[in-house]
This record gives structure tokens, C-alpha cells and sequence, in this order.
């Protein structure tokens, strides 16, 4: 989130009271003890098409031996149906070496258990589906984004996992963090035993792949991976903060070569997760088809095409200039000829029109529901006048304690963008993916991480005509900016709500995931939250429910 408040200063000694607050309620529960043996980072399932499915896990100590994968229809592995074994003289990483393959010939829509073997010793057993050929009633999908392992515990994961049947998790991005120990969102790091490994910057391939142990040694990240198979896309943080096809806001002079640091940071990423391997190491849309319900485009929103994000340095007036129509027209000449450049891209039409093409076979054979899955936030979100719409006393604080958030207040009063990262920094793309959707179907659903908030947004052109509407989901344990800021009475999702048409919800307060449930008639989707990160113990609800439904006009929304 776009707003430069340094949490420990602005909160003005209620430090305390948070962390009283935090103590209380629920108990912490017991994490399960840290594996054994050589599969202390779990198993994990990923990308499945009707007769296939990625299998991963990882080797510690020594890698090298035998390993052998089984997939059987029963928990007890008395009916294997699938077996295949691995002689490996090396690894890729002492101490550590992982393993992926594709378990073929199975079953559409059929649950299978799944382990490894690794010189006679088996894994834990781990859960995963091939997708439906045939319609289905129900198809339930998790997705999420944002998890932070020094920010918090994986709570959200924990209750991922404890979901009835779930068929697949969607992971859209930030799986990982790159900063080191002291770097965003580590100020708790070492109270709750989770420093960042190493405590370093994540630069060069085994660094990142040291941070991919670090996380796949959670146990309530294991325990979702075991649940469920998983599509898994990167945003930023994979690599670098906000990065686009060229470099990063977060890769600087001294760190190397981006290119270097980029292809080690997604060859770490590809070793470490359940991931068909692609032609290179970027990778493209990825369509699922969750046959009679749903075609999900998978976007690349990073490497492919992104022009590098802009920031207010290009602003055309003095963040504390006073708000007369010459510096609005100034503003307003910024914002269409600067951040509506025609030429700024995010995803590049050879994407967009892949994404249509997709939509099109989708809608022309029937399939009920068009889905974008992204990571970045579509709908159109400026920052509220946060001048007129903040207490006096709340100003203040901002103002003498944070002038970099000041300066962002001040500037709230023009109209701008609330983040240039999102889809309002490439408004001018935005529009022709718009257009491309639209010549292929009547509406899409739209799915976006990014943000540490929860979001419900009603997508529409310039224009005015509807395009669909897009779930925004909270992170799983990175803080939201807001909810750094002691303003008791002030909740500044109501105030986001008020200054934005496209915005029908925003809830900045909460940690979670979203759960959708896809039917021939309606997708709706449960905004899942929990109630703290900074504790092992927790209690789970709901912010609120969604269903979309298709009427005569095209899509319907209502709240449940």
C-alpha cells in the first residue's frame, strides 16, 4: 500500500496497548512439531490438468539416493495407481535438494493421495485432485496472496487447510518476501521467533532458495499445501519490490546485474514449487478450465511487458499547493497525458489478446464464467480528500510525525491515483484489456492480491459500460498500512468507499483469504478472516459474502 507511515513512530506509545490486546482472547494453539527426517519442508501439488499433477517436496541433509513418488486412491496406499523412482547422484543445493514430477494418467476429478519415498523412508502424505471433464455442481477454490513469514504466523494457511472440500488454492503473488532482517514488516520478527533466513536481502540464488526453505518450513503452510493442489503466480516480491520488465524499485546500485538477480530469483522460485517447468523461466498466462463452470486466466503482470511504475516525483505541483482550478487542470493534464500514456504497459497485448481468445472458446462453448485471476488491484481506486475527511487531531499527528505521509495527504486533495503499481498507473492498457473482454464475453470476475486489504469492486470503461466484478483478497500475514494508524472512530475503508464509485468494499483491517465457490448459476465468494497473526491462537470469520449471479443484462452482484 502506497501510504510512507512508519508504523513504530505513528502509534505514539499504544504500542503497549496493542500488544495487551493481542495477549488476550483466544489461546495460542500448539503448532505441530517441526519434521523430522529428511521431509522437513513437506509436500506440495500444484498446476493439475484432468489427467495429471505436479508433485514437489525437498530432501534435507542428503539429497542424493533414491526417491521414489507414489499417488493411490486410498489414505493407506494400498491401491497405488501411480509410482515413479528417481536415482539422483547430486543436489542442486547443500543442504537441501528438491524434487518435482508429473504424476500422468489419472483420473479426471478424482481425489488421490500422494507421497514420497526417499531411500525407503515416506513423506507425509499429501491430498490433491485432477480437474473435472465433466460439469460439476460445485468447485470450491481458495485464493490468496501476501504471505509475510517474518510479518506473522500463517493463521490464514492454518484455516486453508481445515476448509471442507476444497478443490485448489490459487496463491496470486508475494508468496515470498526478499527483505532482510530490519526491512518491511520485520519489527516483530525476532519476539516471534520468525527472522528472516538469511537475514539479508535475498539477491542470488541461494539466498532465495534459503527464503523458499525458510517458509516451506511453516506448519501451517504445509498443512495447506497437503490440502489442496495449488496454481501459484508471482508478483513483485518473488524478486523485487514493485518490479517491472526492466528492474525493480527495491534492486539498487551495488546488488548485481537485474537480469542475473531476476533469473536467479524465479529459477528458486520454479525449484521450490509444485510448477509445470516452462520454455523459460518467465513463463506466460496459464488457463485453467474447470470444465462447465470456469475458464481462470493466470496473468504474468511483472517480467513480460510491465513499464516501469511511475512515482510522484513526476507530480506537476507542490504536494502543500494551494487547490485552485489552474493547479486542478495542471493535475488533470498529468493524469492524461503522464500516467495515461498510451504506451505504458502491464501485462502487453500479446497477453490481453490471449486472455480473450480464452474468454471467447470459454463463453462460445458454454462455460458459465470468464475469470481473471491478476495480482495487482483493477478497479478504480483515487485517494479520498483526505483533508476534509480526517479529524483535526488525526492530521496532526500525521502532520508532525510523518511528513512523508503528509506530503501524501496534501496530495489527496487532487484526485490522484491511491498506487501507481496497481491498474490505475497503466489506466490507458487497462482500457484495451477492457475492450478485448468484451468483444469475447458479457462480463468477466476479476481476482486480485496485492494489497493487504479486502476489496469488492464493481469494474466498469471510462465509459461507464460494466465489465464484471473483481474480489480483492487480503494478505495472509503483511500488515496493511492502515492498520498501523491509532484513529479510534476512523475506519478508512468507509472513507475509501465514499470517494470511489468502483469501490463497494473496503475492509483494511483484516488478515485472511477468500473462498469461492463456483456453480453453474452464481460465484460466491466468503471474505475469510482471522483474527490476529502475532499469536499461534486465533479465531476465524467472516468480514462478508458476495455472490454474482448472471441476469438479462449480463452480471449481478449482491451482498449476502
Amino acid at each position: 500500500m502506497p501510504l510512507p507511515i512508519n508504523r513504530r513512530h505513528l502509534l505514539l506509545g499504544s504500542t503497549g496497548l496493542a500488544l495487551t490486546a493481542a495477549a488476550c482472547g483466544t489461546p495460542n494453539r500448539q503448532l505441530p512439531p517441526a519434521p523430522t527426517g529428511p521431509f522437513r519442508h513437506g509436500v506440495a501439488s500444484g498446476e493439475p490438468d484432468q489427467t495429471s499433477v505436479v508433485l514437489w517436496t525437498a530432501v534435507s541433509e542428503d539429497g542424493g539416493g533414491e526417491l521414489t513418488w507414489q499417488v493411490a486412491a486410498d489414505a493407506d496406499f494400498t491401491d497405488i495407481v501411480w509410482e515413479e523412482t528417481e536415482q539422483r547422484q547430486y543436489i542442486r543445493m547443500n543442504p537441501v535438494s528438491t524434487y518435482k514430477a508429473v504424476a500422468t494418467g489419472l483420473d479426471p476429478d478424482r481425489r488421490y493421495f500422494y507421497r514420497a519415498l526417499h531411500n525407503g523412508e515416506p513423506s507425509p502424505a499429501g491430498r490433491t485432485r485432477t480437474l473435472p471433464a465433466q460439469p460439476r455442481d460445485r468447485f470450491n477454490i481458495a485464493f490468496c496472496s501476501c504471505s509475510n513469514y517474518p510479518a506473522g504466523y500463517f493463521n490464514a494457511y492454518r484455516e486453508m487447510a481445515n476448509t471442507d472440500d476444497l478443490d485448489l488454492v490459487l496463491h496470486l503473488g508475494d508468496y515470498i518476501y526478499e527483505y532482510g532482517q530490519g526491512g518491511y514488516a520485520t519489527e516483530d520478527a525476532e519476539d516471534l521467533g520468525r527472522v528472516p533466513n538469511p537475514v539479508h536481502e535475498c539477491l542470488t540464488y541461494a539466498d532465495y532458495a534459503a527464503r523458499h526453505a525458510q517458509y516451506k518450513s511453516d506448519p501451517d503452510l504445509q498443512a495447506a499445501h497437503a490440502a489442496a493442489p495449488w496454481f501459484i503466480t508471482w508478483d513483485d516480491h518473488e524478486v523485487a519490490n514493485d518490479t517491472w520488465s526492466g528492474g525493480a524499485e527495491n534492486h539498487n546500485d551495488g546488488e548485481g546485474e537485474w537480469a542475473t538477480r531476476r533469473s536467479e530469483a524465479l529459477r528458486a522460485f520454479h525449484d521450490w514449487n509444485p510448477t509445470r517447468e516452462p520454455a523459460d523461466l518467465i513463463g506466460g498466462l496459464k488457463t485453467v478450465e474447470i470444465a462447465g463452470l470456469a475458464t481462470i486466466a493466470l496473468t504474468e503482470s511483472r517480467h513480460t511487458a510491465r513499464s516501469e511504475q511511475l512515482t510522484f516525483d513526476s507530480f506537476p505541483i507542490a504536494y502543500d499547493a494551494e487547490d485552485t482550478p489552474e493547479n486542478r487542470a495542471l493535475v488533470a493534464e498529468w493524469l492524461r497525458d503522464v500516467v495515461g500514456d498510451p504506451s505504458r504497459e502491464m501485462l502487453g497485448m500479446a497477453q490481453i489478446e490471449a486472455i480473450a481468445d480464452a474468454f471467447r472458446s470459454s463463453r462460445e462453448g458454454g462455460t458459465p464464467w470468464q475469470v481473471l485471476g491478476g495480482q495487482v488491484l483493477l478497479g478504480k481506486l483515487n485517494m479520498p480528500n483526505y483533508v476534509e475527511a480526517l479529524p483535526g487531531w488525526l492530521k496532526w499527528i500525521v502532520r508532525n510525525r510523518e511528513p512523508l505521509a503528509w506530503e501524501y495527504v496534501m496530495r489527496s486533495r487532487f484526485d490522484s491515483p491511491f498506487s501507481f503499481d496497481s491498474w490505475d498507473g497503466y489506466p490507458a492498457e487497462r482500457e484495451r484489456l477492457y475492450s478485448a473482454v468484451l468483444d469475447a464475453t458479457d462480463g468477466m470476475i476479476a481476482l486480485a492480491g496485492d494489497t493487504h486489504n479486502f476489496w469488492t469492486c464493481a469494474l466498469a470503461t471510462e465509459a461507464g459500460r460494466p465489465v464484471g466484478y473483481e474480489f480483492g483478497t487480503t494478505s495472509i500475514s503483511s500488515p496493511s498500512e492502515f492498520e498501523g494508524i491509532p484513529a479510534p472512530g476512523v475506519h478508512f475503508g468507509r472513507i475509501t468507499e465514499a470517494a470511489n464509485a468502483e469501490i463497494l468494499h473496503h475492509e483494511p483491517y483484516r488478515r485472511g483469504f477468500i473462498l469461492l465457490s463456483l456453480t453453474p448459476e452464481a460465484v460466491e465468494a466468503d471474505y475469510v478472516e482471522v483474527s490476529t497473526v502475532k499469536r499461534t491462537g486465533y479465531d476465524a470469520g467472516i468480514d462478508s459474502r458476495w455472490r454474482v449471479t448472471r441476469g438479462e443484462g449480463g452480471l449481478e452482484l449482491e451482498a449476502l
